[in-house]
């Protein structure tokens, strides 16, 4: 009997002991004042945006009214605020660029928000994808030809910012000739015009938003739209880009070049800059001569200050000191 007993009260007082003990272990650590640490010490939170009643993209009403229009630029607007190192890098990348490709949407009246495609296609950078597209607006070897880029040995326009911003303004209008609607242009940039085509026919349909199409060219304007959001009001979205860290702009001079340049790298030598600053200003030069017939002109950038220095130049002055 009292075997029983004293075995009752040591099962009662293991379970409160490991009741107690579960109860500490599952509880989140507390500092000083008594607050959950992961509730107090957290110095940023995870929330979802509240959507604009009204958004447009170059003058055409966007019908967030539609759950799925509004799910989908949710989604973009998610991951575009919470890809935190993409999208600073936009921002920081956008200082220098911007100002080259707006003013030649302007010259050829294609709406200003058309330069979130370029952000969307490449970040702002001269990339080259798997399938062989190229430079900030992402040309196939192709199509650049159509729109009169020169690709060969030597050189490759894709490259060349403003002459590749100048043809994609020329593929956009000629969209536009055909669709009338801007959003159904930016479709046809990622997908191509044939396939839109198709789809406007087959679905009967004549509204981006109404189309079925693949995911990456559905998702495609709203991606466009969310960077244009958080560009537009970075600080709403925890973006806070200080100007003084963001990319200036290149500053150079145009220097023309009508004979062959046998070595850029002598040629960088002589203008005593590095070779790979060269290519950076010039990357559409993609090997180290330069063939040039009878009758062409290339117009080469060179850097000016501060982008000139070289690192043994300022390697130097700092030895001097």
């Amino acid at each position: 009997m009292l075997r029983n007993l004293f075995l009752a009260l040591l099962f009662v007082l293991l379970a409160g002991t490991s009741g107690w003990l579960f109860f500490y272990l599952a509880a989140p650590p507390t500092n000083q004042t008594g607050h959950s640490v992961l509730e107090s010490d957290q110095n940023y939170r995870i929330v979802s945006f509240d959507l604009p009643e009204e958004i447009y993209f170059a003058d055409e009403r966007i019908p967030v009214e539609l759950f799925m229009t509004r799910e989908s630029l949710e989604r973009e607007l998610i991951v575009n605020t919470y890809w935190h190192s993409s999208t600073l890098l936009l921002l920081k990348r956008a200082n220098r660029w911007l100002p080259v490709i707006e003013p030649i949407l302007a010259q050829y009246s294609i709406p200003d928000d058309f330069k979130y495609l370029s952000m969307i296609e490449s970040g702002l950078t001269n990339v080259q994808s798997p399938a062989g597209a190229v430079g900030f607006w992402q040309f196939l070897k192709g199509t650049a030809k159509d729109y009169d880029l020169e690709i060969s040995n030597d050189v490759d326009m894709r490259y060349h910012v403003e002459l590749a911003t100048a043809a994609a303004c020329r593929y956009l209008l000629k969209s536009y000739e055909n669709y009338g609607k801007w959003t159904l242009v930016a479709a046809s940039y990622n997908a191509g015009k044939r396939r839109i085509d198709n789809f406007l026919q087959d679905q009967k349909a004549d509204s981006y938003f109404d189309l079925l199409m693949a995911e990456e060219t559905e998702r495609y304007l709203f991606r466009m739209l969310a960077l244009k959001m958080i560009m537009e009001n970075p600080e709403q979205y925890g973006f806070f880009p200080q100007v003084e860290k963001l990319y200036p702009p290149l500053s150079f001079e145009l220097v023309t070049i009508d004979k062959s340049i046998n070595s850029w790298a002598d040629y960088a030598h002589d203008h005593q800059i590095s070779y790979k600053l060269l290519k950076y200003f010039n990357p559409w030069l993609r090997s180290d001569q330069l063939r040039v017939k009878k009758g062409q002109i290339y117009t080469i950038k060179m850097p000016l200050h501060p982008f000139n220095i070289t690192h043994y130049e300022l390697e130097q002055r700092y030895l001097k000191q």
